[in-house]
């Protein structure tokens, strides 16, 4: 059966989009591909070993996102099925670099910190790691309402039932990861089968009433210099979101490097093997000892993961 918002868009012939990025020489490519590698079902995105292609929403149309990676170069291709946008070479530059951490102020960090009796190992060990970033700031804040309370293989089947249930094809055959205006089309109960709690379903679906309402204009604060206190006070106003998701989802959706994140298990995991801990390191203990490292800490947490899954 033919999925409605796929039924809405005719097939167009394909407008494609070229951009070459010269990345530095401490770039991770593994890093950056085994974050959208989650999902090996691979409904909305393909990752080898030196490419990514991913499925997603270009000005209310289907398109797919190719980076390829060679020797010091990434080299990305936006094939969108419908026509040209304006200043859409622009907007894929700014986004690729986005994705990529290439915005992110690591150099500095590394000269601040290298020194550091505790972060300098952590630097020496993962020089020029960098945060991967989602394509966009709503994919972010939706895999950070999913991923609540629950663990990482899980929040991988919801995210990938919810991308099937609305079932926007890109003309390649991957599916398209939904915008607000697609998730606004499906009710608490689809939300419920895809296997989202009924707050979780009713926080996706205030987010998504929000950002259509232009309360919450995504968009034009990745244009701006990041207000992030505004930002965060009309995300607590929505119920279901609270700091941990605020701060991951500014992270992975716009490059924030600040927050704190004391109350991620993997953080507090990795401090207590950083510090050598027998015993388990609390909320509290993360929060105060993340304090002084302003304007890392997010940045810092991404190292301590390393840490986590060993």
């Amino acid at each position: 059966m033919q999925s409605p918002f796929t039924a809405m868009h005719a097939y167009h012939r394909p407008t494609i989009l070229h951009h070459s990025i010269e990345l530095p020489a401490d770039f991770k490519t593994e890093d950056f591909l085994a974050f959208h590698r989650r999902d090996l079902q691979s409904v909305a995105e393909q990752v080898g070993t030196r490419f990514i292609r991913k499925g997603l929403i270009w000005h209310n149309q289907p398109a797919c996102l190719t980076i390829h990676f060679r020797d010091q170069t990434a080299v990305a291709e936006l094939s969108v099925d419908g026509p040209s946008v304006l200043s859409g070479q622009n907007k894929l530059s700014t986004m690729v670099k986005r994705m990529l951490g290439l915005t992110q102020p690591i150099e500095a960090f590394e000269q601040t910190y290298r020194d550091h009796p505790q972060l300098g190992p952590l630097i020496i060990r993962n020089p020029g790691l960098r945060v991967p970033l989602t394509a966009t700031p709503f994919e972010a804040l939706t895999w950070a309402i999913t991923g609540q309370q629950i663990s990482v293989h899980a929040a991988i089947a919801i995210r990938r039932k919810l991308i099937q249930r609305v079932g926007f094809h890109h003309s390649c055959g991957l599916m398209c990861f939904p915008d607000a205006g697609q998730v606004v089309q499906l009710n608490e109960i689809a939300l419920r089968e895809a296997g989202y709690s009924q707050t979780k379903a009713r926080t996706l679906l205030n987010l998504s009433v929000m950002i259509l309402e232009n309360r919450l204009p995504l968009d034009d604060w990745l244009e701006s210099s990041l207000p992030v206190d505004e930002i965060s006070a009309r995300l607590l106003s929505i119920r279901g979101i609270g700091p941990w998701t605020i701060n991951y989802a500014l992270m992975r959706g716009f490059g924030w490097l600040d927050g704190s994140l004391h109350g991620d298990v993997a953080v507090r995991k990795g401090l207590q093997a950083l510090l050598g801990s027998s015993e388990k390191i609390s909320e509290e203990q993360t929060r105060d000892w993340l304090t002084p490292f302003s304007p890392y800490r997010a940045l810092i947490a991404a190292h301590l993961w390393t840490l986590s899954i060993e």
